[in-house]
């Protein structure tokens, strides 16, 4: 029987009070209730490569060198040419990094590791498709064979904050660093994403390309506080070698690729972006529920402020695939390794030959700007009420004939061509007219 109106009513105020209620916003953690994210079970790569290494399915092998780190990259698929180095004090093993020796990041599309010679772990990260970020140490430790531990409260201090929308995530952050590589804190730090001015990258790291007259804050420390600029964004600009900073023989690759670093900050934005999606999406199944029970509704019944709530979560989401606030290239871009051939080369790819890995360098990063992080677990395990919102909205603004304001950037050749890269390359993508199979 269903409710009466005065119950309806009631059911609702009470249900409105609950959930302004300061124990439900706490309930809106991530450590509560859907989430729970330090009691949940990861099920990323890194977590699948613990739990081989506790069965002895698999082992890692040890070199003086590097200790695990060639064979953790090899078990993962991180390639050596991702090498990004970041020299400022703002990681767990802050006494190990200086100048001289930076921390070494090496990621793929969902897994990040860090390396600092002599350093007593391994530090590892991967974008979990529920949890979000997640972190692991594994010792450099030769007695008693390799294990992969999870971390949660040292790492979330910073790594679940405003940085990161909230939510477990990574970061690509700016400072100004002192000649140690302690961070000049009073002078401001920087948050790296695709919108990011070039003179606000890389604060801290090591920068190895060509890109013109563009400056950014890597390759420089700060002398004096007071100075005004504070770094000197000249001499270290378009540096194509490191070894007159450090000595560059103790790591895999002599680079700090600029391409990889601008890969790498899209990609965690774009992780960070689908976590705060996911968590959003699963808070707001859960209210659905809970509202729906109390009026006896038909379960999937979804309300208007349900629907609203999944469609501001699905727009974001459109945004950061799409690059819709990226900063604009005023000079070409050329970096150093082979990171730009092997990152192109992994495809998919359409009947024409185009991916959504293809760089451009000249005005923008993507030469089709669409992420390719569409392809990530991350995307594919988004909530059905967010992801089905995301596929449709993303097809509405590629097949529409006049761009809307938020997506002029991309010309009408560009939606064209994203619109038939993903009719081609992505199953779960509307498909409104016949295409042809992937190419190998």
């Amino acid at each position: 029987m269903a409710l009466g109106p005065n119950r309806n009513l009631l059911a609702i105020v009470v249900l409105t009070a609950w959930l302004s209620s300061g124990q439900v916003r706490a309930q809106l953690d991530f450590e509560r209730d859907p989430i729970h994210y330090s009691k949940s079970q990861p099920t990323d790569r890194v977590a699948r490569l613990a739990e081989e290494l506790i069965s002895g399915r698999r082992t890692l092998q040890w070199e003086d060198k590097h200790g695990y780190l060639k064979a953790v990259l090899s078990a993962l698929e991180v390639p050596h040419s991702s090498q990004t180095l970041v020299f400022s004090k703002t990681s767990l093993q802050v006494s190990r990094i200086s100048p001289q020796t930076p921390r070494a990041i090496y990621f793929n599309d969902d897994v990040y590791v860090g390396w600092i010679p002599q350093a007593d772990v391994i530090e590892l990260s991967a974008a979990d498709p529920q949890l979000g970020g997640t972190f692991y140490t594994l010792p450099q430790e030769q007695h008693g064979g390799p294990h992969i531990r999870r971390e949660t409260a040292k790492c979330l201090s910073c790594h679940a904050s405003t940085h990161t929308r909230r939510v477990p995530g990574h970061i690509v952050r700016s400072v100004y660093p002192s000649q140690t590589g302690l961070p000049v804190y009073r002078l401001g730090t920087h948050i790296n994403t695709d919108s990011s001015p070039w003179e606000e990258r890389w604060g801290g790291w090591y920068v190895t390309g060509l890109y013109g007259a563009q400056r950014h804050m890597g390759n420089a420390t700060v002398k004096d506080p007071d100075q005004d600029p504070p770094l000197d964004t000249e001499t270290g600009a378009n540096l194509t070698r490191l070894d007159d900073q450090f000595d560059t023989a103790r790591y895999l690759s002599c680079h700090s690729d600029v391409v990889a670093l601008m890969v790498l900050q899209h990609q965690a934005f774009m992780h960070n972006a689908l976590t705060a999606a996911n968590h959003a999406g699963r808070l707001t199944e859960r209210d659905a529920k809970l509202m729906n029970k109390l009026l006896e509704r038909e379960p999937e019944y979804e309300s208007e402020a349900t629907i609203s709530r999944y469609q501001h979560a699905a727009e974001k989401v459109v945004k950061a695939l799409l690059f819709a606030d990226e900063e604009r290239l005023t000079d070409p871009v050329t970096g150093t390794s082979s990171f730009a051939e092997e990152f192109s080369g992994a495809g998919p790819v359409d009947s024409q030959g185009r991916s959504l890995r293809q760089l451009d360098l000249q005005c923008r990063l993507m030469r089709y700007p669409c992420s390719f992080l569409i392809y990530s677990d991350a995307f594919r395990q988004l909530p059905p009420g967010v992801h089905q919102r995301v596929l449709r909205r993303l097809h509405a603004v590629l097949t529409a004939d006049i761009a809307e304001d938020e997506f002029s950037h991309l010309s009408s050749d560009d939606r064209r061509a994203i619109h038939e890269i993903l009719t081609v390359t992505l199953d779960a993508y509307p498909v409104d007219s016949h295409h042809e199979p992937l190419s190998d």
